[in-house]
């Protein structure tokens, strides 16, 4: 973005004004700032659905858009709806209808794949909203409160999504209210505030949770919100602490690979932080 501004009439005060920005392949990008001030008009530029009043915006790779609200009443399945999306995104028809059953799957929203759009409750729509910017493996991926309506389990899942394509080089910027929402995992933060875009200097990083021992590991690992660690996990692992979706286990040395590669084939997967000790 060079100069980008938008305003919406002739005359009409500025929403954005002057805006700057760069967004690197790879990286995770926040928006914050109060209701009103901008967020969504800044990532509908982003992703091509506005168009700038004044300065340019290029570079703009495969994009991929979830917007605050979801158009439900189309005249569409649920599955039809992501297979024709498949199609428009340049997928071959049977891979589009593979990849829509795959991501109803994933949200936990398979048994709707043949109820009408207009037929879905706002959480199972909120669910369609989010696989069809996933599917066909968006380069550029702009979420405005993605996360909004959707139960513990899918909000977990959305985390992961967001995580697997930075991992792949994509850029991924998001909104949301809350501001936990993949706060460990971000590159950068911006605030949108008088019209203008401004960064937001991180905050310093929480000291460890606790020390190691002589001859143990400590591990920690993030999953989904409330979801308890998988029975008999390798070496027994004795749990210090955790909140949410978060934990710090502790381990014999000897026994941490195990430890990881069960906590990595579980289902669902749980995340791993870091790992401390010998």
């Amino acid at each position: 973005m060079r100069g980008v501004g938008r305003r919406y009439c002739l005359g009409g005060p500025w929403v954005l004004r002057g805006i700057d920005l760069d967004l690197a392949e790879g990286t995770l990008l926040r928006v914050e700032g109060v209701n009103g001030t901008g967020k969504s008009t800044l990532l509908r530029l982003l992703a091509g659905i506005d168009a700038p009043t004044e300065g340019r915006v290029t570079g703009r790779p495969r994009t991929a858009y979830v917007p605050e609200r979801f158009p439900a009443a189309l005249p569409f399945t649920a599955a039809g709806y992501l297979t024709h999306l498949g199609r428009i995104h340049g997928l071959p028809r049977r891979t589009a209808k593979e990849r829509a059953g795959g991501w109803l799957e994933r949200f936990g929203a398979a048994a709707h794949a043949g109820t009408p759009l207009a037929e879905l409750s706002k959480g199972t729509s909120q669910k369609v909203a989010v696989a069809q910017a996933l599917l066909a493996d968006p380069e550029l991926l702009v979420l405005d409160e993605a996360w909004t309506g959707l139960d513990t389990r899918a909000r977990a899942e959305l985390d992961r999504a967001v995580h697997e394509r930075v991992m792949a080089g994509a850029t991924v910027v998001f909104v949301d209210h809350d501001p936990k929402r993949l706060a460990d995992r971000e590159h950068a933060r911006y605030a949108v505030t008088g019209a203008t875009l401004k960064p937001v200097a991180p905050e310093p990083l929480p000291a460890p949770r606790t020390a190691p021992l002589p001859g143990f590991v400590l591990i920690d690992v993030t999953g989904a919100e409330d979801t308890p660690l998988p029975p008999q996990l390798p070496g027994c692992p004795q749990e210090l602490a955790g909140s949410g979706g978060s934990r710090t286990l502790r381990v014999a040395a000897a026994r941490s690979d195990d430890l990881l590669r069960a906590l990595l084939a579980a289902r669902p997967p749980w995340h791993i932080e870091g790992v401390r000790g010998p």
